[in-house]
């Protein structure tokens, strides 16, 4: 891989996974659109290794109540740290189980252009109608368990490519009254063991075709993808203190409709986008 196509899939990757406009969409457009190959297993696993870092790092306070609520929890004490660890492990529990089938039986199906372009569209006016109606009320420590499912339902959602896991979040979190920055907090507090899963998947399909011939390329993604993955959750942290999702939708819906043109046109390939 030349450093550009390495800055680029890790700006796309670390951007894109915490802003609500799909990291996988994204990760399969560029491909698409460059006439790149696709990278591989090694320089994916290393992308989300590189995200998981930057959510760690930014969040190492949530991540220490995490800690003390696990102690907690095997000591029989129920606290707020306790309460946030059982509602992630809640939320986190419908995407797991779906994501390996989903994968199995449906994931190729989704990568279409032409499907990206649409969901990308739909789920973005979603977004819109959530955060324009939405109220300010709760926040992280108003979650329970039956609003955590909720929370865990629309994360199984953006195994679609295109839908964004984040936008999934935030749009369930406004429907629900969430406070903006809540539920991003929430939402990128949930990125942890859905990234950590992934990247075990795609480890293990890694480990089984036993390719190092990349491993440079890897680390510099990796530490990319943290970079830029640290950026864009800061940014997206104090945006939404004080401002709307809307440019994040005009977003969507204008590559939707970007995308759309390019395959109709015969620009781009709809199927298949490896």
């Amino acid at each position: 891989m030349t450093l550009e196509q390495i800055l680029l899939l890790s700006f796309i990757q670390g951007v894109t996974e915490f802003l609500p406009i799909s990291s996988s969409g994204h990760l399969v457009l560029v491909p698409a659109l460059c006439g790149w190959r696709d990278p591989g297993l090694m320089i994916t696993v290393a992308a989300h290794i590189g995200t998981l870092g930057s959510v760690l790092v930014y969040f190492h306070k949530d991540i220490a109540s995490l800690f003390k609520g696990t102690f907690s929890l095997l000591r029989g004490k129920v606290n707020e740290n306790t309460q946030l660890l059982i509602n992630l492990i809640i939320a986190t529990i419908p995407v797991v189980l779906l994501g390996v089938v989903f994968e199995k039986w449906a994931g190729d199906a989704f990568r279409s252009v032409t499907v990206i372009a649409w969901v990308g569209i739909i789920f973005g006016l979603i977004l819109y109608a959530a955060d324009k109606y939405g109220q300010m009320i709760e926040t992280v420590a108003d979650t329970n368990l039956k609003r955590a499912v909720y929370f865990g339902l629309a994360q199984c959602v953006a195994l679609v490519n295109g839908v964004s896991r984040s936008g999934a979040c935030l749009t369930a979190g406004r429907f629900m009254n969430y406070k903006r920055a809540d539920a991003a907090r929430f939402a990128f507090l949930m990125s942890i063991p859905t990234i950590t899963a992934a990247g075990v998947l795609k480890g293990y399909q890694f480990v089984k075709e036993g390719d190092m011939s990349l491993l440079n390329d890897a680390l510099l993604v990796m530490a990319f993808s943290f970079f830029f993955g640290f950026c864009a959750i800061a940014f997206m942290m104090r945006w939404l203190q004080r401002s709307t999702l809307t440019p994040f939708v005009i977003y969507r819906v204008l590559l939707g409709i970007f995308l759309l043109v390019s395959v109709y046109s015969g620009f781009i390939n709809s199927v298949p986008c490896h």
